[in-house]
C-alpha cells in the first residue's frame, strides 16, 4: 500500500496545484476586472434560470444530455472492460435475468467453476442484491449490459435533479443537477464499471425528494415515489440504504401524527401517503423474500449473507472477530480468503487507520474534487440552516457506517449522493451572497468551484482517467481478446486456467454466465488430476485449451497436462 500512497500523493499535488493556479487567475480577473466578469456571468444564469423554470423539461434534457455527453466520448473512454470480481458477479447477475429467471441450478462440474462472490447452492447465482443486476439485464437485452450503467446513471442524475427541485429554487436545482451530471455522468467509475452505485443513488434521491415534497401536502405520486426509492435501497445497498432511510422514516412517523400538521387532515394523510407507501413496501418485501427463497431457500436468509456464511472467515465489521481459516477446493480461494483478506484487516490500530485513509481517499475522489473546497466559507452557514438538518443526519450515518465496516469502496455509499450535491449547493448559495463592500467576491469563489469541476471533468477525459484508482475502470483486455478469438473459431471451446505461485489473486479469469453448457466458451481453473478429467469427460465435445493469466496472459494454446510432482 506504500506504494499506491505515494502515487496517488504525487497525482493529488499536480491536480491540487492545477486547481490552486486556476483559482487564482480566475480570482484575479474577476477582480481587474469585475463588471466584465458580471455582466458575462449574469447573463449566464439568467438565461439558465429562464430555461430551469420548465422542471420537467429540464428533467429530460438532463437525461439525454448525460447520455449523448457519455457516448460523444466513447473515443477517449470506450466501453468498459470488467475486471473486478464484484463485476463479473452483477454480469452472472444479469445474465441470468436476461434469460427470464431468478437464479439458475447449480452445475454437477461447479468445482471446476467456483468463482468469487457467486453462490453455488442451492441455487447458482450472484450474492449481490438484484437492482444493480436488472440495470444490467436492461442493456443486455438492449444490447450490451453496459447499455443500462448508461442509463440508470443518466436516471440517476435525472433524480437527484429531481430531488433538489423538491429543495431549492428551480435555478438552483438545475446547477446541481447539472454539477451531479459533470462528476457522475461521464468520468466516475460509477458510469465506467459495472460495480453498480448510481441505481442506489437514485434510490437515495427518489426517497428525499420525494419525502420533502410529502410533509408539504401528500400526493399519491409522491407516496409511490417515495415507496420506490425505499425498495430500490433495499435491493441495493440494503445497509447503507438503511441508514440513509431511518432519519426519513422516522421524520415521515412523525409527521404521520403530529399535531402541528393538522392543516392537513389525518384521513388525507394515511390515505394518501402512509397507505399507498405501506402497500408498496409490504409488496417490495414479498419479493424479496420470494427471491431469497430462490436463490438461498430461505425467504430471510440473503445471498450475501449466505455468501459469507460460507466462504469468509474475515470479519465484515471491525468490531467483530475472525472466525477459523475454512478450506476450499482451489488455492486462490485460500489465498483470498484465508490470506490477503484476514491479512488487509488484522485487528490492529495500524489496519484500521491505513483502511480508513484509504476510505476516506476513495470517497473524495469519487464524490468530491478540490474546487469542491472553495465552498468551505459558505458551509459553515449551510451547517446552521435548519432546514437541510435532516440531510446531515442521513449523510452523517451513512459515513459512520462506512467505517465501521471493513471493506468499503466509494459505491458502497451511493445512497447519500443527493445528500452531498444538496449540501454543496447551500453551501454555494450562502457563499454566492457573501461581499465585502460593493465586492461580490463570495459569486466569485462560487463560480471558480463550479467551473473547476469543469476542468476536473475535462482534464479525466482528456487523460482517459474514469478514477483516481485505475483498477476500477480499466480492465485487462487479454482475456476480452481470447474470448472474442473463440468465438470466431467453429465449435465449442473449454478453457483451462492455469495460474502461477505468484497469481495476484484479484487477477481471476474464470467467470461464466448463465447457460454454462450451451455456452460456446466455457472457463474452468485447474483443480486436480481427477476433478479435470471428470470436467473433459463431462465437455467432450468441446475443444480443450489453456492460458496462463500469470505468463503470457495473450496467448492461447491446446492444452496439457501440467508437470506434477511425483
Amino acid at each position: 500500500m506504500p506504494g499506491f500512497q505515494d502515487t496517488t500523493a504525487h497525482q493529488t499535488f499536480i491536480i491540487l496545484g492545477i486547481s490552486v493556479a486556476l483559482t487564482i487567475l480566475l480570482g484575479t480577473a474577476a477582480f481587474i476586472f469585475p463588471m466584465a466578469g458580471e455582466r458575462f456571468f449574469g447573463g449566464v444564469e439568467r438565461l439558465l434560470s429562464d430555461f430551469a423554470n420548465r422542471k420537467r423539461i429540464v428533467i429530460a434534457a438532463l437525461f439525454f444530455g448525460v447520455v449523448i455527453a457519455r457516448l460523444a466520448v466513447l473515443a477517449l473512454l470506450p466501453v468498459p472492460v470488467p475486471a473486478i470480481h464484484d463485476e463479473f458477479s452483477y454480469l452472472l447477475m444479469a445474465d441470468t435475468f436476461a434469460h427470464g429467471r431468478l437464479a439458475n441450478s447449480p452445475h454437477p462440474m461447479w468445482v471446476s467453476f467456483e468463482t468469487f462472490h457467486v453462490n453455488w447452492f442451492p441455487s447458482y447465482a450472484s450474492m449481490y442484491p438484484p437492482a444493480q443486476g436488472a440495470a444490467l439485464a436492461l442493456g443486455e437485452v438492449l444490447g450490451h449490459p453496459w447499455i443500462g450503467v448508461l442509463l440508470s446513471d443518466a436516471a440517476m442524475c435525472a433524480a437527484i435533479l429531481w430531488m433538489l427541485q423538491g429543495w431549492f429554487p428551480a435555478r438552483w436545482a438545475w446547477l446541481g443537477g447539472v454539477l451531479g451530471a459533470l462528476k457522475f455522468g461521464i468520468a466516475s467509475y460509477w458510469m465506467n464499471s459495472y460495480w453498480g452505485g448510481a441505481v442506489a443513488a437514485t434510490g437515495g434521491a427518489l426517497l428525499a425528494g420525494a419525502l420533502v415534497r410529502v410533509l408539504r401536502g401528500p400526493r399519491l405520486r409522491d407516496a409511490l415515489l417515495l415507496a420506490l426509492g425505499l425498495a430500490i435501497l433495499a435491493n441495493s445497498r440494503p445497509y447503507e440504504g438503511l441508514l440513509f432511510a431511518a432519519p426519513s422514516l422516522l421524520v415521515f412517523v412523525g409527521w404521520l401524527f403530529a399535531r402541528r400538521a393538522a392543516r392537513i387532515p389525518l384521513a388525507r394523510r394515511w390515505r394518501s401517503a402512509a397507505l399507498p407507501i405501506a402497500g408498496v413496501l409490504l409488496l417490495t418485501a414479498v419479493a424479496m423474500g420470494v427471491y431469497n427463497w430462490r436463490l438461498t431457500g430461505n425467504p430471510l436468509l440473503f445471498p450475501h449473507s449466505l455468501n459469507v456464511r460460507t466462504y469468509h472467515s474475515a470479519p465484515m465489521f471491525l468490531f467483530q472477530a475472525s472466525q477459523p481459516a475454512k478450506e476450499y477446493h482451489n488455492d486462490q480461494f485460500d489465498d483470498f480468503y484465508n490470506g490477503w483478506e484476514r491479512e488487509e484487516y488484522d485487528h490492529s490500530w495500524q489496519s484500521v487507520r491505513c483502511l480508513s485513509w484509504l476510505k476516506s481517499v476513495r470517497f473524495f475522489s469519487a464524490f468530491a474534487w478540490w474546487g469542491l473546497l472553495l465552498a468551505l466559507p459558505g458551509l459553515w452557514q449551510a451547517v446552521r440552516s435548519r432546514k437541510i438538518w435532516l440531510p446531515w443526519i442521513s449523510l452523517l450515518l451513512v459515513g459512520s457506517g462506512s467505517y465501521l465496516v471493513v471493506w468499503s469502496n466509494a459505491h458502497y455509499a451511493a445512497p447519500a449522493t443527493c445528500v452531498v450535491a444538496l449540501i454543496y449547493l447551500q453551501s454555494l448559495r450562502r457563499l454566492h451572497l457573501m461581499r465585502t463592500g460593493t465586492w461580490n467576491w463570495g459569486a466569485i469563489v462560487a463560480r471558480t468551484s463550479v467551473l473547476l469541476l469543469l476542468v476536473d471533468t475535462t482534464g479525466a477525459v482528456v487523460r482517459k482517467e474514469c478514477d483516481t484508482f485505475y483498477w476500477t475502470c480499466q480492465g485487462d483486455v487479454s482475456r476480452l481478446v481470447i474470448q472474442r478469438k473463440l468465438l470466431a473459431l467453429p465449435g465449442k471451446h473449454l478453457v483451462m486456467v492455469r495460474y502461477g505461485e505468484d497469481h495476484n489473486i484479484h487477477d481471476e479469469w474464470v467467470y461464466n454466465g448463465a447457460e454454462i453448457d450451451s455456452a460456446k466458451v466455457v472457463w474452468a481453473r485447474e483443480i486436480s488430476e481427477e476433478q479435470d478429467s471428470e470436467l473433459f469427460k463431462y465437455f467432450r465435445d468441446r475443444k480443450v485449451w489453456l492460458v496462463t493469466p500469470d505468463g503470457d496472459n495473450t496467448s492461447l494454446a491446446p492444452y496439457s497436462q501440467p508437470s506434477r510432482p511425483q
